[in-house]
């Protein structure tokens, strides 16, 4: 029989048994997994282009004003010194927590496409303030929109690819979006650090204000043309609307069936979604806790890991002895290029090692890095080959950062919330995580101008505790579908759960090939 008859039949009897239970959706794809490159395919990779761009948004900002720090124009033109630098850098994290309260409304109730729309205008609005400014104060109101319509973006962004990636690839094609991120920095920074060669002018410092502008305006051209994701459409009660949005991107029909199967029996049309104020979906009960607890762990150990080196690096490496300002520029261009390469290429084993050994494993990285530069940090005065190892073992640092932390910051937090607190889990991880980096971008100047080398000791005691706490509680939530991810926190322990049934894979494909395929 041909492949296509097997899944015929497969879907066909959904309730056969399969040791005990119903067929899913995984066991089908592990028996025939898709064309990565059939023609639905690769409209379903453009459409999910551009939601990515949401996390571009974000990764202009990052380096852009990491790099004007570096500016001589720009900080003469506002005349920024060491006591304004913390709270202007800090106003656009400021936006994203004020942000985060409204973000999950506008991407629940109006869908997630209206989410990415409405941050991109807003987004815009910010950057024009922003690239005109004269003052500090309209540097700081433009930068604080800019932060408001950023959270707009990236609570509705993740939730639209992990909602409409196809499951059998879900791991890359969401890892993927935060890996875009990286889009922002390497077109930032190598444009301040090519205007470093020019006269020195205003333009050196407003061109890159203008150019974060270019997501948000691509995202604005092409929203009309993708389509809103079947999971929001089916919680609000458009099965016909949902059923043809798989038909088109997820190809297959006996897939598209078994897709509907699971999404309505788990997707509720009255869930707390429905209803902004209601947040009690979180803690309802202990398996909704559990989640939730993951999302604020993500939060805190991917925030509270290092000093922000897209805001500091040119303030990291002067203090390891580098003064020359566009050698500091260079070395903040460089890092993106290091963590895209390294984030692309932990995409690939997101799926193959699974997410929660490769969290472990860079965490364990991170913390060997973050001693090695403390050390280099103590001991470079009067040894520029010391300073010289200390830099080169922050770019260690973020490659082993990018590895696992890059894809899997989002990624990871999607796919343990269920659909009716993804929204709000979603804008709550943005208000955690911007919460952190309001403390990790405000302190770390101060420290480290103050303390030195002592200020990175406390990275890697919290890096190491990090590595403890994902040993304990973290579950594996690679081999599954979005809506199998249920019976996984209902168990008494959830970790051995999600271990378990990953031992058994194979064998449990051999069994829905023996029952459900005549020899």
């Amino acid at each position: 029989m041909s492949a296509a008859g097997d899944l015929e039949e497969l879907a066909s009897a959904p309730s056969k048994p399969n040791n005990g239970g119903p067929i899913r959706l995984a066991d089908v794809l592990l028996l025939d997994p898709p064309n990565p490159w059939a023609p639905h395919m690769l409209r379903l990779y453009a459409v999910l282009f551009i939601s990515y761009l949401c996390a571009t948004t974000n990764g202009f900002d990052s380096n852009t004003f990491g790099g004007l720090l570096a500016t001589q124009t720009f900080l003469d033109h506002f005349r920024i010194n060491d006591k304004n630098e913390g709270v202007i850098t800090a106003i656009y994290v400021i936006g994203n927590c004020l942000g985060s309260l409204f973000a999950a409304t506008l991407a629940d109730r109006y869908g997630r496409r209206a989410g990415m729309a409405v941050g991109s205008i807003v987004c815009i609005i910010g950057v024009c303030l922003q690239t005109t400014s004269n003052t500090i104060p309209v540097l700081m109101i433009g930068r604080f929109i800019l932060g408001l319509g950023a959270v707009f973006c990236s609570t509705a962004g993740p939730a639209y690819a992990v909602e409409m990636s196809h499951p059998a690839y879900r791991g890359v094609l969401t890892g993927l979006y935060q890996s875009c991120f990286f889009l922002g920095t390497i077109t930032s920074t190598f444009t301040e650090y090519a205007l470093s060669f020019q006269e020195p002018s205003a333009f050196q410092w407003r061109f890159p204000m203008a150019m974060q502008a270019a997501p948000s305006i691509i995202i604005l051209v092409f929203i009309k043309f993708i389509p809103e994701t079947p999971r929001w459409h089916i919680a609000h009660g458009q099965d016909v609307e949902a059923h043809a949005v798989l038909s088109v991107y997820h190809g297959s029909e006996e897939i598209v069936d078994l897709e509907m199967e699971e999404m309505k029996a788990v997707i509720s049309t009255e869930g707390s979604d429905k209803r902004w104020w209601d947040y009690s979906g979180f803690f309802s009960s202990r398996s909704n806790w559990y989640r939730f607890s993951l999302v604020a762990a993500i939060a805190w150990f991917g925030e509270l890991g290092f000093p922000p080196t897209s805001y500091y690096l040119p303030l990291m490496v002067a203090a390891a002895g580098i003064t020359s300002k566009q050698t500091q520029l260079l070395l903040n261009a460089i890092q993106t290029p290091v963590m895209t390469i390294f984030a692309l290429s932990g995409l690939r084993y997101v799926d193959s090692i699974g997410r929660r050994p490769l969290l472990m494993f860079s965490s364990s990285g991170m913390v060997l890095c973050v001693i090695v530069i403390a050390a280099c940090t103590a001991n470079q005065v009067g040894h520029p080959v010391v300073g010289g190892i200390g830099i080169a073992f922050i770019y260690v640092f973020l490659a082993v950062f990018a590895f696992a932390w890059t894809p899997c910051q989002y990624l990871y937090p999607v796919e343990v919330l269920s659909f009716e607190n993804r929204g709000k889990g979603l804008a709550a991880l943005n208000l955690m995580n911007n919460l952190v980096k309001l403390v990790n971008t405000y302190v770390p100047p101060v420290a480290i101008r103050s303390i030195g080398w002592r200020f990175y000791i406390f990275y890697a005691i919290f890096d190491a505790s990090g590595v403890a706490f994902m040993y304990r509680f973290f579950v594996e939530t690679r081999g599954r579908n979005l809506e199998e991810m249920d019976a996984i926190f209902v168990d008494p322990n959830p970790v051995q759960a999600s271990l378990c049934e990953l031992s058994k894979p194979q064998q449990r494909s051999h069994e829905v090939d023996r029952e459900a395929i005549p020899l």
